[in-house]
């Protein structure tokens, strides 16, 4: 028989192994190619913005329930409201001169009027206690792109202050104060990418002891932060780009980045100088990684659930920059490996140099020693104290954000609380709208003009379309829009008030809008889903743990776990945010409640960020199992053997994490805090007590229906035997 040449054989030898292993080869064999090849498709993504506009959610979008379909039917009838923007004119100091105030507003008008900007100006306003003037201006256009033409009035005003020292001259409203947002969130970022990058290297120096391979990480993540956002361009056009979606695509792109980056290079060098090295890096960590990312996509599909355009938006986000990062370390990095050779660990940094060379952590050992020894009383103590700091989240109080959480020092946004408190009428809006035919016009009109004595509302304004069908009153009350009061009125309303009085009007369809609206339905929402949402969640994360280890145990214990460090974050997020103590910690004003879609955003990212340690320990407790060890003896030294790159990972998205929380925007703020705590708690409580301790208890039974067979044990170390287990999987199944 003649015998194959060498490279026929070759090629029938990878293509008999695992796609990642093939793909590793491949960019190993051609480093330049795959290099070149990344580099250039990451340019592509990052260029796409200079040709394709971003689509961004409107308010209309934004909204649900009977809010949304009000708003709906505002816009069809041509009665949406354009966008206005307030001046307000009030005394340095002393009582105001409203004759004064007056003058100056009228000759504003004056000038405001010319502008191809202002759609329309209003007729200056005194306030009941004749302390401030207001003048109403409208802007020309699209409500929803309103701020992108405010910049001239508000140039305008700053003109008007100029010229009238002694008085204050301010401009608020909703375009304005996006654009005071917009600005703010992008000095922020800056301030975000100078703080977390010196923490970020000074942690990869520590785990690497080199600055080339300290850096690799911080690159990968950086392109795939990069390449993501240049794809949201492309995926606004089918999914609407809400604000909070590029805090959200920065933070876990360079959180998931940097962390898959760590593990394959940690498990590279590792095998350095092994013939097969690039198979058995791509074979462990790479599989370690692309399970890690299937499973936080998969975590993150279930926020479409909601039918919400934020949640659309950010869950498209996370998931493109989780995809990339995960394309990223599986073609890119055994690239840069491959060109780099021995000096992926150049220039070393001698003392950190000595603390990386992969040896049991002896710190480690010591701090799992009352989970092994006592395990059972360690579980209890631990999880009551873990129950004990989650029991707050009972109580927490959701509300849609507005103005008064806002960063205070955006200058739109502190001109407002003056508006409000020289004007309290203004404080919250109701749009009550009803449709119906045209012969039924006046009867619609007179229905909704009766509320104006209603001695709730301050002010009321009543709208017709030009066909006759659709009517709208607008009302205003002083009550705070988060208030009991406001939204009790809104319930009155909806289900009293409104069918009363429309119910004799045949085929009519009504309902009210407006802010106070919009909050209610949107925490309303949140609440509808969530069981939706979770049951996603916990079923494709119990499957998919399931598939991975084929254990039903480590399946419901992945669950539990995971269950566990969220509950107790939303304790701490709750006692954080909804008092007062860490206000001046942390630069915010606590209004009492937690923002409506941050505990779902929350949850969804918490299980899939955690399977990175997750899966990452548990298999390398397997491993030891596979060679042999006792479950005690194993659950040690999977977790020893990979406590330096676990705590590299964790400390890297705490610090990223801890980043966020500094951010002006109070979400932004819940948000950074709410994750920071979970991460923190899977890599050191949980980590260090509750799972060995719970594995400990099982013993043999971790592995059920199943058990890992032991590898043959001649002349091999424990760790070989480990690696054996995941690079031949299936001559060390699990059997029944």
């Amino acid at each position: 028989m003649e015998i194959l040449p060498p490279d026929v054989i070759e090629v029938f030898q990878m293509a008999a192994k695992p796609v990642l292993v093939r793909i590793a080869r491949w960019s190993a064999n051609h480093p330049w190619r795959a290099l070149l090849s990344w580099l250039l498709v990451v340019g592509a993504f990052l260029s796409i913005p200079l040709f394709v506009d971003t689509v961004r959610a409107t308010d209309a979008q934004l909204e649900v329930g009977e809010s949304a379909r009000a708003t709906k039917m505002l816009s069809e009838a041509g009665l949406v409201e354009p966008s206005a923007e307030n001046v307000l004119i009030t005394s340095r100091g002393g009582p105001l001169d409203v004759a004064e105030g007056e003058r100056v507003a009228g000759d504003l008008a004056t000038r405001l009027a010319t502008l191809p900007e202002v759609g329309g100006v209003g007729t200056p306003t005194v306030g009941r206690d004749r302390s401030a003037v207001l003048l109403t201006v409208t802007i020309a256009g699209d409500p929803d792109t309103a701020s992108e033409r405010v910049s001239p009035i508000l140039a305008e005003t700053a003109r008007a202050q100029e010229a009238h020292p002694g008085l204050l001259v301010e401009q608020t409203g909703t375009a304005s104060m996006s654009l005071g947002i917009d600005e703010r969130l992008a000095a922020d970022f800056q301030r975000a990418e100078f703080v977390n990058f010196p923490i970020t290297l000074v942690i990869l120096l520590f785990a690497f002891g080199a600055l080339i391979a300290a850096g690799v990480p911080i690159l990968l993540g950086m392109s795939a932060v990069g390449a993501a956002l240049g794809l949201a361009a492309v995926v606004s056009h089918v999914f609407p780009h809400a604000n909070a979606a590029n805090t959200v695509i920065l933070t876990t792109g360079m959180a998931v980045g940097i962390d898959y980056s760590l593990f394959y290079l940690n498990r590279a060098r590792r095998e350095r100088g092994r013939p097969d090295a690039v198979e058995r890096a791509a074979e462990t960590a790479g599989h370690t990684v692309m399970t890690s990312g299937v499973a936080v996509i998969v975590s993150l599909a279930g926020l479409y659930l909601v039918g919400d355009t934020v949640f659309d938006s950010l869950a498209t986000g996370s998931i493109i920059v989780v995809a990339v990062a995960v394309s990223g370390a599986l073609v890119a990095l055994p690239a840069v490996l491959a060109l780099l050779g021995p000096w992926i660990d150049r220039p070393r940094i001698p003392f950190l140099a000595r603390r990386t060379s992969g040896d049991p952590s002896r710190l480690w050992g010591v701090l799992l020693r009352p989970a092994l020894r006592r395990p059972a009383l360690t579980l209890t103590l631990t999880m009551l104290l873990m129950v004990a700091v989650a029991l707050p989240a009972l109580d927490m109080k959701l509300r849609n954000t507005g103005a008064d959480d806002l960063p205070q020092n955006i200058p739109a946004v502190q001109t407002h609380q003056r508006l409000v408190q020289s004007f309290p009428d203004r404080a919250s809006t109701y749009v009550a709208v009803a449709r119906a035919n045209a012969a039924d016009r006046q009867r619609v009109a007179t229905a909704l003009d009766s509320l104006r004595g209603d001695p709730r509302f301050s002010t009321a304004q009543l709208r017709t379309s030009t066909d006759g069908t659709t009517t709208a009153m607008r009302l205003t009350a002083s009550m705070a829009k988060n208030s009991p009061e406001a939204e009790g009125v809104l319930a009155e309303l909806r289900t009293h008030t409104l069918p009363t009085r429309l119910g004799g009007v045949g085929g009519v369809q009504y309902g009210v809008a407006g802010d106070v609206a919009n909050g209610v339905d949107y925490t309303a929402h949140q609440g509808e889903k969530l069981p939706w949402v979770v049951g996603f969640v916990l079923l494709l994360t119990f499957l998919m743990m399931m598939v991975t280890f084929r254990s039903v145990v480590v399946a419901l214990t992945t669950i539990l776990l995971n269950g566990l460090s969220a509950a107790t974050a939303f304790g701490v997020l709750v006692l954080v945010f909804q008092h007062h103590w860490a206000e001046g910690l942390l630069g915010f004003r606590s209004s009492g409640a937690i923002a409506a879609w941050v505990p779902l955003f929350l949850f969804v990212m918490l299980f899939g960020l955690s399977m990175d340690y997750h899966v990452f320990v548990v298999s390398r407790i397997r491993e030891a199992v596979a060679s042999g060890l006792p479950t005690k003896e194993a659950v040690a030294e999977g977790i020893t053997r990979s406590a330096g790159v676990v705590t590299s990972a964790a400390a890297i998205m705490v610090s990223v994490f801890a980043v966020v929380a500094t951010l002006s925007m109070i979400e932004m703020k819940q948000l950074g805090v709410g994750l920071a705590v979970a991460v923190l708690l899977d890599a050191l409580v949980i980590r260090v007590l509750v799972l060995p301790a719970l594995m400990a208890l099982l013993g043999r039974a971790n592995w059920w229906p199943g058990r890992v067979r032991p590898a043959r044990t001649a002349g091999r170390t424990s760790h070989e035997l480990g690696q054996q287990v995941l690079l031949h999987p299936m001559e060390h199944r699990l059997d029944a």
